[in-house]
């Protein structure tokens, strides 16, 4: 087995995967998922920390900085991350469940 090590950027906190994709030092959090809360929920660097605890208030602001260094990329990454769930969820179809209840005439 090969093993790649992560390389390094001019974030003190934050490494890029073999794929290039970056996320926290120490964690296996990607800083698209980081931010990704910040967007979802509103979240500011304190409650990302009560959050994540096992995240340093550092590693956030870390993460935080190199998104704004990094926003165009980032954007895209969450663009095809939602386009992609998007895409999984409509291959889905109905779950049975649903599928029940719409027959029960418990859902429209």
């Amino acid at each position: 087995m090969i093993v790649i090590a992560p390389s390094t950027t001019d974030y003190k906190h934050i490494l890029l995967d073999d794929s290039q994709v970056p996320f926290i030092a120490g964690t296996t959090m990607k800083v698209v998922e980081l931010i990704t809360s910040v967007f979802a929920y509103g979240w500011s660097p304190e409650e990302l920390h009560f959050q994540y605890p096992h995240i340093s208030m550092s590693q956030i602001h870390s993460a935080l900085a190199y998104y704004w260094e990094h926003k165009h990329e980032i954007d895209a990454d969450m663009e095809r991350r939602l386009e992609y769930a998007d895409r999984l969820r409509l291959d889905a179809g109905e779950s049975p469940l649903v599928k029940k209840l719409r027959a029960k005439g418990l859902l429209t």
